[in-house]
């Protein structure tokens, strides 16, 4: 019984390819989007949760000259024991760059990019925290037009599975997840209703 309810797990609700551009274009595009557009590329392609993304300090992306690394090993992250390992997660290219035109956007705007300052700072110039991220994440999904919105949380299942789905490899999920356990990590393969179609589309019958 056990073995039967976790084979049947539906999968976490998750953005569209049409969501997941529609929010980047209305963030990109929005003079004082570029913050939060950046924030949403890291979620949607490193499947930082909210805590580590406000926890970034501008040393943790970049190292010597202040150029931004490819391998960002975290300080901050979901601990599962009190002596944990450390956690590390690989930009793709379009975060890569879009944190270097941050860093050159912060600095104009005369914030700190020295290695201790916070990489992404409130209107009012402190830390920006978790609720600040959930406000403006619900006030952009509005201006998006979404009907239903998503939790931030969700745009960690949203990367999870866009991997799963360009790979088809559930280690491969499981250590871009940072999940210790291959369990957590099998919800990413359960298949849709989409997948479904697709599969019994051109079956001879």
């Amino acid at each position: 019984m056990a073995a039967y309810a976790t084979s049947t797990r539906r999968p976490p609700r998750t953005l569209t390819e049409t969501e997941q551009n529609l929010l980047l274009k209305v963030t990109g595009e929005h003079a004082r989007g570029f913050r939060d557009h950046v924030i949403y590329s890291l979620a949607l392609g490193t499947g930082l949760r909210e805590s580590e993304i406000a926890g970034l300090d501008v040393g943790d992306v970049t190292g010597a000259g202040g150029k931004v690394k490819r391998r960002i090993t975290l300080r901050v992250f979901k601990r599962c024991t009190d002596n944990p390992a450390p956690q590390e997660v690989f930009l793709p290219d379009s975060a890569f760059y879009k944190l270097g035109k941050l860093l050159r956007w912060k600095k104009d705007r005369g914030e700190s990019i020295e290695p201790d300052a916070p990489l992404f700072v409130s209107r009012q110039g402190g830390r920006l925290s978790t609720r600040m991220i959930r406000m403006a994440f619900k006030t952009w999904q509005q201006r998006a037009g979404f009907e239903n919105p998503f939790t931030f949380h969700q745009l960690r299942h949203t990367a999870c599975t866009n991997v799963y789905r360009r790979k088809r490899d559930i280690r491969l999920v499981q250590r871009f997840a940072r999940h210790r356990n291959i369990h957590t990590t099998t919800i990413y393969a359960q298949p849709t209703d989409d997948d479904l179609v697709r599969a019994v589309r051109d079956l001879p019958c």
